[in-house]
């Protein structure tokens, strides 16, 4: 069988929508802004227009109307092949059963955190957790209006994200009060003092 290529996020989720209904690729795209999908996929109108033509070119979609609206470039409407289809869910079995390799930032800066002043790691912890609440109420109001529109099963990642960044505002929190309490020993942490 021959080597299929790695499969982009973008190219799965476009993929996803099309077994909703046929769609064109800007129909594609606005429907991902709708439900936030660019919090999850580095959403670009241009790298879904590259990766649509690439699941045509791998026989996942197929063209199968195009039409023009006055002076408009043409649009082309695809669809998902059965091909396309069976992909989609291996992949996507294969992505919620795996745990990735994946490195964050933030765990890393976390763990040379001693390497700070206690005030100072305070100070950034306390900013960043101002702007972690504030996305939160922001993804809290974007679920709420896309719930209005969209099938909660769709807006999964968004659930999923706002527990996520709920959890770390609660670290956040925490590990703030411990700095300010001073139940956390910072001294024992610079070395050769």
């Amino acid at each position: 069988m021959a080597r299929t290529r790695e499969m982009a996020p973008l190219a799965i989720a476009a993929l996803a929508l099309l077994t909703e209904r046929d769609m064109h690729p800007y129909e594609m795209f606005t429907t991902m802004v709708d439900r936030r999908e660019d919090l999850v996929v580095k959403l670009r109108a241009g790298s879904l227009y590259h990766a649509v033509n690439r699941l045509a070119d791998d026989g996942m979609v197929v063209a199968v109307s195009t039409e023009r609206d006055g002076n408009r470039p043409e649009r082309t409407t695809y669809g998902i092949t059965p091909a396309g289809r069976e992909r989609l869910q291996a992949v996507v079995a294969d992505l919620l059963a795996r745990p990735a390799e994946e490195y964050p930032r933030f765990p890393f800066a976390v763990s040379e955190a001693h390497n700070l002043d206690r005030g100072v790691v305070r100070a950034l912890l306390a900013g960043r957790l101002e702007r972690v609440d504030r996305e939160l109420t922001e993804m809290r109001a974007g679920h709420a209006r896309a719930l209005e529109r969209t099938a909660a099963a769709y807006l999964l990642d968004l659930d999923y994200l706002i527990a996520m960044r709920a959890a770390e505002a609660d670290w956040l929190r925490r590990t703030v009060g411990r700095l300010d309490d001073e139940t956390l020993d910072w001294k024992a942490h610079h070395h050769g003092e």
